[in-house]
């Protein structure tokens, strides 16, 4: 799909590149051969005008290429150089004298056919074709004259010109060929990372969900199997398929979330309410699971600190790091030297600056230097096993920073050896902060 989207990318940008430079040397070659009738004609009449006068008219027949002038008033060297010669005629059409431009010399045999030629068409000015003359013909009182201008140098002119237009028309769509690919490239990049990212967000979802799917399946075949058995008898399978369903339940739910805030449809209920306190009371709510892991939970929560958001997200936001702490609360390095086997989770909430910081740290195992740029990412985990057996899927991180991005926050980690790991988010100060 990606492959095709690019290639679609390019073939529509090269289609109106080429249209606009046709259309552009096509009008500039236009522009050009009315130029050069319009210097033929100029040049007739001048001889015309001078015949009157007997002085022939100054004109260099030295042979020059067109030049492509598209400045103001640019005029091609070309144009100056029109070969022209004049014919005159008696009352009874009989050629009395010939003058010519320069050095262009014109045989009998040329003036008799060119003027055959010109009194065969009926306007007084016209192009013949066969002899690739231009003419205009003039009664005066001496007897008519015609004026003849020799196009064979100006379709050299203009052949060349053509040429060159081309061959400027297949460099620029060559070069704007090489560009286009380049910008298909870069602008369909993160079109394509998405493309990934969704196929690969599929695929660990379906796998995720084929592991409670296949359990809950197994455990209805054993009751079908056992048809006369009660439900106190078969209790373990029954609860194994509760429980299992719980946790599908649990996932679907978060990739439902995770979903809706991709598509920006997640709803947003905005109230400005006490951060300290939904702190605290998350604290309160994980007292018995921290006590149950063996883990001592710090806080250093300043009081009055308010934020404008959704309660619920911002509420699911400290449990998913909370819980995330007590579950990796292992002992550190640090705590190993010195004796102690305390496993410690430290809560931090300070504002300052304008922004509201929270931080939760623990004293486990340090991550991974490697491991630290995908945490937030769906399905990621640092210990595949220890997850499997703890229930987690790897969306937790991706949830937070999800609600983190809603909340206009930002979510990052420090994990080193000694220290432990501490997640910090930060939300700027609420403008109603008085006013609550």
């Amino acid at each position: 799909m990606i492959k095709k989207l690019r290639r679609k990318f390019v073939i529509i940008n090269m289609s109106l590149v080429a249209v606009i430079l046709c259309v552009v040397l096509g009008m500039f070659c236009f522009t050009r051969v009315h130029a050069f009738r319009a210097e033929s004609e100029i040049a007739m009449r001048q001889m015309l005008d001078s015949s009157r006068s007997k002085e022939p008219p100054k004109n260099d027949t030295k042979p020059q290429s067109p030049s492509l002038d598209f400045g103001p008033g640019g005029r091609n060297p070309a144009f100056n150089s029109t070969p022209v010669f004049l014919v005159t005629l008696d009352e009874n059409n009989e050629i009395t004298d010939t003058n010519s431009s320069g050095s262009y010399t014109v045989t009998d045999t040329l003036s008799e056919a060119a003027v055959s030629a010109a009194f065969a068409v009926s306007e007084d000015q016209g192009y013949l074709s066969d002899l690739k003359l231009r003419f205009i013909k003039q009664n005066t009182p001496e007897g008519t004259k015609i004026a003849f201008a020799d196009t064979v140098q100006e379709t050299r002119a203009l052949g060349e010109l053509v040429i060159q237009c081309v061959m400027m028309l297949l460099l620029f769509l060559l070069c704007f060929l090489l560009v286009s690919i380049f910008l298909a490239r870069w602008a369909l990049k993160p079109v394509e990372k998405a493309w990934e990212q969704q196929n690969q967000f599929i695929a660990d979802a379906s796998h995720e969900l084929k592991t409670p799917l296949t359990v809950i399946l197994a455990n209805l075949r054993i009751l079908l199997s056992h048809k006369d058995a009660s439900i106190h008898d078969e209790l373990q399978w029954v609860e194994s398929t509760q429980e299992e369903a719980g946790r599908m339940k649990k996932l679907v739910e978060n990739l439902l979330f995770l979903a809706r805030s991709d598509a920006k449809s997640t709803p947003m209920l905005y109230s400005t309410f006490s951060f300290s306190d939904l702190i605290l009371g998350c604290l309160l709510t994980f007292e018995p699971v921290a006590f149950e892991q063996g883990v001592m939970i710090e806080d250093e929560i300043s009081d009055d600190i308010f934020i404008s958001g959704d309660a619920p997200q911002i509420r699911q936001l400290v449990a998913i790091l909370l819980d995330n702490a007590c579950k990796y609360a292992g002992i550190a390095d640090v705590l190993e030297k010195s004796g102690s086997s305390d496993k410690k989770v430290t809560v931090t909430l300070t504002s300052e600056n304008e922004k509201i910081k929270l931080t939760v740290h623990n004293t486990g195992k340090a991550i991974p230097e490697e491991d630290l740029p995908h945490l937030f990412e769906r399905f990621y985990r640092t210990d595949k096993s220890r997850a499997r057996t703890d229930g987690g899927y790897g969306l937790g991180l991706a949830i937070a920073q999800t609600i983190a991005k809603n909340h206009r926050g930002k979510i990052t980690v420090v994990s080193a050896k000694n220290l432990g790991t501490s997640f910090t988010v930060t939300f700027p100060v609420s403008k109603e902060k008085e006013s609550a």
